[in-house]
């Protein structure tokens, strides 16, 4: 890579490292202030599912938008959306509103949608075979998060005279700082639509056999450590765990997400997204039979650890695949579209954990996630025994 190519890297991962920040402390503390202000217990994670609903709703529109007024404003604009949000929350929280709290973390979620983006940013900043390298650098930022984000809940949890209050208002500051950064960013311009070539309909592009496994791959990985993770901090307060171990936890699980970003691209470019993909699926299944193994804190931290680097094999791997679908005027429409299925497969999967693990226990959560890590598997042999197809010169 270039010296200007590593500085574009450098500063998009600092940006996912904020954004990580924000998500690992929401990671935290959704559930629980929903848990305590939520007169059915059985929503206590709603809050992390209106997060999720409001990446799912703004991915596609945010992806429209930043074809219009470019990558770098378009992200300046996801931080302010996390600033209104993390106000409203904390408001919310003082005033014991739950539904105010649902309300902030949805707008906070449309800036979790911009920062998803980040990802595709690098890909289009980076030429030809280190693309998928510069994704998992980019995603690598997220280690900075997994270390700040669980450090910052435990200071920031008691800082006002309700609890959690303080936590949500600190998630200002650091959207503030990523807007210095990303003011900082020089991208490449978005390729606009052309008479000479055509935007293939979606659902032309979503017929091809590498996109339904790409977005499958991405989607089912997301849900599933979605699905486990938001229900780890209510099922180790119910096995008796306190606040302290159960940030303990998050936090390595979000090492385990990132930490191999630093090779994953390595590991495509050298076997290929799909063999690195279903490493991940495997890494899936082992981590639900470490977690139906026991509840003491050391099964929750290992299941979870690997969870982490099964889902980063999972979502690197889809992305790079993804890239391989579609020409470079079309990437705007087919990202979002992309994001948009993760989103909306992660809305099912928080809503889901709540219910689950209040009604059903942590056991039950854990067999639910393995049919989906299965269709996940069997679409990679399907789409592997396939003759190889030419695919579209993304960029």
């Amino acid at each position: 890579m270039s010296p200007q190519h590593k500085k574009t890297v450098f500063l998009l991962a600092l940006c996912q490292a904020l954004l990580l920040t924000n998500s690992v402390i929401l990671m935290a503390v959704n559930a629980l202030t929903g848990f305590m202000l939520a007169e059915n217990k059985a929503l206590a994670t709603l809050p992390a599912m209106t997060y999720v609903i409001g990446s799912a709703i703004s991915a596609m529109p945010i992806s429209a938008w930043m074809r219009q007024v470019g990558r770098r404003r378009g992200f300046i604009h996801g931080s302010l959306f996390a600033i209104v949000g993390a106000i409203i929350c904390a408001i919310a929280v003082s005033l014991k509103s739950f539904w105010g709290v649902c309300l902030g973390t949805f707008f906070i979620g449309c800036y979790n949608a911009t920062g998803a983006l980040y990802r595709f940013a690098a890909a289009d900043a980076v030429p030809g075979a280190n693309k998928a390298r510069a994704i998992s650098l980019v995603l690598a930022g997220g280690i900075i998060g997994a270390i700040l984000g669980p450090e910052s809940s435990k200071l920031s949890k008691d800082w006002l005279s309700v609890t959690y209050a303080g936590t949500y208002l600190s998630l200002v500051a650091f959207a503030l700082v990523a807007i210095v950064i990303q003011s900082r960013l020089q991208l490449p311009a978005i390729a606009k639509e052309t008479i000479d070539k055509p935007v293939r309909p979606l659902a032309v592009i979503a017929r091809q056999p590498k996109f339904i496994v790409a977005v499958m791959s991405a989607a089912f990985g997301y849900g599933v450590m979605n699905l486990l993770m938001v229900a780890t901090p209510l099922a180790m307060s119910f096995c008796g765990h306190p606040f302290k171990e159960g940030v303990f936890v998050l936090e390595w699980h979000v090492v385990g997400m990132f930490l191999p970003s630093f090779f994953t691209g390595d590991l495509i470019k050298r076997f290929g997204a799909l063999r690195i993909i279903i490493v991940g699926v495997l890494l899936n299944f082992a981590a639900v039979g470490i977690n139906l193994s026991g509840v003491t804190v050391t099964h929750f931290w290992f299941g979870l650890v690997v969870l982490g680097v099964g889902w980063n094999f999972m979502f690197i791997g889809g992305t790079a695949l993804l890239t391989e679908t579609y020409e470079p005027h079309e990437k705007t429409r087919v990202q979002g579209f992309n994001d948009m299925l993760i989103f909306a497969t992660m809305a099912v999967s928080s809503s889901s954990a709540g219910f689950l693990v209040n009604a059903r226990g942590w056991e039950m959560v854990n067999y639910t996630a393995l049919p989906f890590i299965g269709v996940a598997l069997c679409g990679l042999i399907w789409l592997g025994l396939r003759p190889s197809e030419r695919s579209p010169k993304a960029v």
